[in-house]
């Protein structure tokens, strides 16, 4: 499975480049083996819902709500956004998981970016 981590739902980076490089390879992760793609994002399960419906994604990618951020604080990959007032979020990444373990691990150095996490470089990773 492929699983991409975002700050938040409806963010521009997140909403306009990052989940809609997933969408578009969707046909390719499948070819190479890929069962699942997974989003999760530091926002309520009601604001993923939302948000997997908004991008035409529902039903194509699985939305994770991480409501508090524990599943970024517990993979060490929170960020703190609060001076900007998103408060403590997810820092973005791109992972390649093949029964439960974690086989690559693409960490943004910066929020704003999308290329060692994006679905074409994770593609070339598989």
């Amino acid at each position: 499975m492929v699983l991409f981590g975002v700050a938040g739902a409806f963010t521009p980076v997140c909403d306009k480049h990052h989940l809609p490089g997933f969408l578009d390879n969707l046909d390719q992760f499948k070819a190479q083996g890929v069962d699942e793609i997974a989003v999760t994002g530091v926002n309520d399960v009601f604001v993923m819902h939302a948000w997997a419906k908004s991008a035409g994604a529902d039903g194509k990618i699985t939305f994770l709500a991480d409501g508090n951020g524990d599943f970024a604080r517990a993979l060490g990959l929170s960020l703190d956004l609060t001076a900007r007032g998103l408060g403590i979020r997810s820092q973005r990444y791109a992972m390649i998981v093949d029964n439960g373990v974690v086989r690559k691990l693409n960490v943004e150095a910066a929020p704003g970016k999308v290329e060692v996490s994006s679905a074409e470089a994770l593609l070339t990773q598989l």
